[in-house]
C-alpha cells in the first residue's frame, strides 16, 4: 500500500538524487577549469593567454585559453551554466520537500525559538535572498578592489549566519541552511554576474567592438570565491548524516572552522596546479582544525531527558501521542530502539544517537512518528538485524499506530 508518507519519501529521494548528480557535474567542471586555468603554460607566442596538452581516455587534447576571446568567434560555443542552475534548483526543491514540508520535525526547534511553521519557512527562504544582497553589495563596493579584505568580510558574514541559524533552527537544519546560503551566493554569482558579463563580451566581439577587460576581472573575482566555497558546501550538504557535526551547542563554530579548512585545502591544490610548489603546511593546519572540530563535537547541544519529558507536546506530537496504539508503539520503540537513540546511548562506542534522533520519551516518539513508520514499520531499515530482532507483529503495530495518527 502506497500512502502519502511513502510517496513523499520517494519524492525526496528522487529530488536528492537529482541534486547529487547535478552537484557532481557542477563541482567537477569547476574543479577542472580552476586546475586547468592555473596549470596553463603561458610561455608561448601568439594571441592565446596560455595552452595545455592533456591526455585522457586514450586521446590527446590541446587546449588554448584566450584572455578575452579569439580574433573570430567560433560557430559553436559551450556555456557552462546549467550544472550550477540545476544544482541550486534541485537543492531548493529538496529544502522545500524535507525542511518546509517537514518543518515540525526537521526545521523548528521549540527549545530555541517559539516559531510558527510559516515563520520558520519565511526565515528559511528570506535568509537566502538577504545573504546574496549583502554579499553582492560588498563585492560591488570599493572592497571589490581589495580581494583579501573582501574574503575576510565574506568569512565574517558566513560565521554570523552560522550563529544566527543555530539560534532559531534545529542543529541539522542550521548547518544545511548555511550550505544553502553559501550555494545561493555561488549560483547567483554565475547567474547574475559571470554569465551576463560573458554575454556582453561575446556580443561586443560579434559586433566588432573591443570588449572591456573589466568584465573578465569581475567574473574572475566571483569565480575565485566560488572556488574556495565549494568544499565547505559539500561538507554542509553531508552534515545531516553526522550528528557529531550538528548535535552540539558549538555546531556554528564547527561550521566556521569547516570554511577555514576549505581555504587551506584549496590553497594547497591551487598552488600545486599553478606550479608554485606544494605548501604542506596547509595540511598540518587542516588536521589541527579537524581535531578541534572533533573536540567541539563532544559538547552536548540538546535538551536533557528530564527537559524533554517536561516539555509540552506540540500539536504534531499530540496527534500521534493520542492516536490508537500509541502505548504499544511506545513500548516497542523503547524496547528496540532507545539503547542507541538516547541522549546518552548505552550501545558500545556510540557518542551520539544516529542522525541525532532521540526515542526515549513520549514526545520523542510522537515527534519521530513518520521516521519510525518508514524505518521500522513498512521497511526493515531499523533496528539493525544484528543488534535487535523486531518481530513482524511489532512492525505491524507501528504501522497501525502511524496510520491511525496520520
Amino acid at each position: 500500500m502506497y500512502d502519502a508518507a511513502i510517496l513523499w519519501d520517494w519524492l525526496a529521494f528522487a529530488v536528492r538524487w537529482l541534486h547529487v548528480i547535478t552537484a557532481i557535474a557542477w563541482i567537477g567542471s569547476s574543479f577542472y577549469f580552476i586546475a586547468l586555468d592555473l596549470s596553463l603554460n603561458r610561455d608561448i607566442d601568439g594571441p592565446a593567454d596560455g595552452e595545455e596538452w592533456q591526455v585522457h581516455g586514450g586521446g590527446f587534447y590541446h587546449i588554448q585559453k584566450y584572455l578575452v576571446a579569439p580574433a573570430a568567434m567560433p560557430e559553436h560555443l559551450t556555456w557552462f551554466k546549467w550544472e550550477s542552475y540545476w544544482t541550486w534548483l534541485s537543492g531548493f526543491a529538496l529544502l522545500a520537500v524535507v525542511y518546509w514540508a517537514g518543518a515540525e520535525l526537521y526545521l523548528i526547534d521549540p527549545n530555541k525559538a517559539d516559531l510558527a511553521i510559516w515563520q520558520g519557512i519565511l526565515i528559511s527562504a528570506g535568509s537566502l535572498a538577504i545573504g546574496w544582497i549583502i554579499y553582492d553589495f560588498l563585492c560591488k563596493s570599493p572592497l571589490g578592489d581589495q580581494p583579501t579584505t573582501l574574503m575576510l568580510l565574506l568569512f565574517v558574514l558566513l560565521v554570523a549566519m552560522s550563529w544566527g541559524y543555530n539560534q532559531v533552527f534545529t542543529g541539522r537544519a542550521a548547518l544545511l541552511h548555511l550550505g544553502a546560503f553559501t550555494a545561493t551566493i555561488m549560483t547567483a554569482n554565475v547567474f547574475f554576474i559571470i554569465m551576463p558579463n560573458q554575454r556582453i563580451v561575446v556580443a561586443d566581439l560579434k559586433a566588432g567592438r573591443t570588449p572591456d577587460a573589466k568584465y573578465g576581472k569581475i567574473a574572475k573575482l566571483r569565480s575565485t570565491h566560488n572556488n574556495y566555497l565549494t568544499l565547505p558546501v559539500i561538507f554542509l550538504m553531508l552534515s545531516n548524516h553526522y550528528p557529531l557535526a550538528f548535535g552540539t551547542e558549538y555546531a556554528w563554530i564547527i561550521a566556521a572552522l569547516v570554511f577555514l579548512m576549505g581555504v587551506t585545502i584549496r590553497h594547497y591544490f591551487n598552488s600545486m596546479h599553478a606550479r608554485k610548489g606544494r605548501p604542506s603546511w596547509t595540511w598540518a593546519v587542516t588536521v589541527l582544525l579537524f581535531i578541534l572540530i572533533a573536540r567541539l563535537s563532544t559538547q552536548p547541544g540538546h535538551d536533557t531527558y528530564e527537559e524533554a519529558e517536561a516539555r509540552a507536546l506540540t500539536p504534531y506530537e499530540a496527534r500521534f501521542a493520542s492516536a490508537d496504539g500509541f502505548e504499544d508503539a511506545r513500548d516497542i520503540v523503547i524496547g528496540h530502539c532507545s539503547m542507541c537513540h538516547a541522549r546518552e546511548p548505552v550501545w558500545n562506542n556510540m557518542q551520539w544517537a544516529p542522525k541525532g534522533v532521540f526515542l526515549e520519551t513520549e514526545s520523542d516518539i510522537a515527534r519521530h512518528a513518520r521516521q519510525i513508520y518508514l524505518q521500522a514499520g513498512v521497511s526493515h531499515g531499523m533496528p539493525p538485524p544484528n543488534a535487535v530482532d523486531m518481530a513482524a507483529e511489532d512492525r505491524a503495530k507501528l504501522i497501525a499506530w502511524y496510520r491511525s495518527g496520520s
